[in-house]
């Protein structure tokens, strides 16, 4: 869980602004599509500092996927044929219409499809002008899902966030190739965050705790084998990735 002082202040503005604007002001979604703050219920997001970040590398025969940092897949099921998507009232933007594009099982309203990706933009939007660290972490953590499509299809201003939420580690164990040598910061750590990078056979490299709820910077070297973290919601990249 991360620092309830950021994520109580995160709610508060949410809620406030929503009530303010009580539509998107992206100009994508269907009317009254409110914006909620996701339930601070996912894992820790940023951290190290140091070298710059190499793209993940793929993992090797064998080693199980790790998985992607964007949004989920759409359910699954028999879905609506693109031309047969057409709103109630009105028309589909022809971005609307490609985000719509085999996601909308038969029978379902696209309009509602079409909220629910842009109340993730809402989110997104709301989130980085409380906070922009806590907006990658609830990428990275999944704490928001579909981000990525719904960046991609409604509200592409936000592609930065997605794209520094795909180098960064949630809470958590991250093992072998999955690793990107770099340097790292906490966002929105607990008071009881902690970290550990190990090397070959389990040799500690380096490792912290913070009970503050500040964020901390740390380093993973290339020899680094393990990096595992707790409380610390997400570590993010510093500097220029790929």
């Amino acid at each position: 869980m991360r620092n309830p002082l950021l994520a109580g202040a995160v709610v508060i503005m949410t809620t406030a602004a929503l009530a303010a604007c009580g539509s998107s002001a992206d100009g994508n979604g269907p009317e009254a599509a409110g914006a909620q703050r996701p339930a601070a219920s996912g894992p820790a997001v940023p951290g190290p500092s140091a070298a710059t970040p190499t793209p993940p590398a793929t993992p090797s025969a064998g080693e199980p996927e790790e998985p992607a940092a964007g949004p989920s897949a759409p359910t699954t099921g028999p879905k609506t044929p693109s031309d047969a998507i057409t709103p109630a009232t009105g028309t589909f933007t022809k971005k609307q219409k490609e985000y719509l594009r085999d996601r909308v099982p038969k029978g379902m309203d696209p309009a509602a499809v079409l909220q629910t990706g842009q109340e993730t933009c809402d989110k997104l939007r709301y989130l980085v002008k409380a906070d922009r660290d806590t907006a990658v972490g609830a990428i990275a953590t999944k704490e928001i899902p579909d981000a990525a499509d719904a960046v991609a299809g409604l509200c592409p201003q936000h592609q930065d966030l997605v794209d520094e939420a795909a180098y960064a580690y949630p809470d958590g164990v991250h093992t072998g190739k999955r690793l990107r040598p770099g340097a790292y910061r906490s966002a929105s750590p607990t008071a009881a965050c902690s970290w550990q990078v190990t090397g070959a056979g389990g040799k500690e490299l380096s490792s912290g705790s913070s009970d503050t709820g500040v964020s901390r910077k740390i380093t993973i070297p290339a020899s680094a084998r393990t990096f595992t973290s707790t409380g610390c919601y997400a570590w993010l990249p510093e500097g220029a990735q790929g």
